[in-house]
């Protein structure tokens, strides 16, 4: 792979990293139903990673207490933070990778489905569109991102990678 060899900064569960460094890459492990969004300003070199695990807060403490958790939280904060370090809007480019059932949930829950509409609806409200995903189905994913080229690579079940 591409980052062997490098040292990587882990993206948990319900966590963001916004960085401006090229020598970072960034990684989230374990994407189920939970969804990863990766976006690059590739003119200023400046990008981030978050892996929410809901769609949305049902209170607006645990929304506030906690932003990263959800999508509808997670991403504002994340494009406030890219715009804080210089990105500019009409060059972010966006990836996502997860929302399955991992379980083969076929329940009234959805969760992964619901983490890409809202995600979706979002960037659709901000003018960015999503340029490559890696979604939906059972398989787990980790997702790698190198910042200094806006590298994406999804691995799938521990073995197969593809670029995004």
């Amino acid at each position: 792979m591409k980052f062997e060899g490098r040292p990587t900064r882990s993206v948990g569960i319900s966590e963001m990293i916004v960085s401006d460094e090229p020598n970072d890459v960034l990684v989230t492990y374990s994407l189920g139903s939970c969804l990863g969004i990766v976006m690059y300003d590739p003119i200023v070199k400046v990008g981030g990673l978050i892996h929410c695990m809901l769609p949305v807060s049902k209170d607006v403490a645990d929304g506030e207490s906690r932003p990263f958790m959800f999508v509808a939280t997670g991403l504002v904060a994340m494009l406030d933070e890219l715009y804080k370090k210089g990105a500019v809007k009409k060059n972010v480019i966006c990836k996502i990778a997860g929302g399955g059932s991992p379980l083969n949930d076929n329940s009234f829950f959805r969760i992964g489905e619901r983490n890409i509409a809202i995600a979706r609806k979002i960037l659709w409200k901000n003018n960015i569109i999503i340029s490559g995903e890696d979604v939906g189905g059972t398989s787990a994913r980790t997702l790698f991102f190198d910042l200094s080229d806006g590298t994406i690579i999804v691995r799938l079940d521990g073995q197969n990678e593809k670029m995004l």
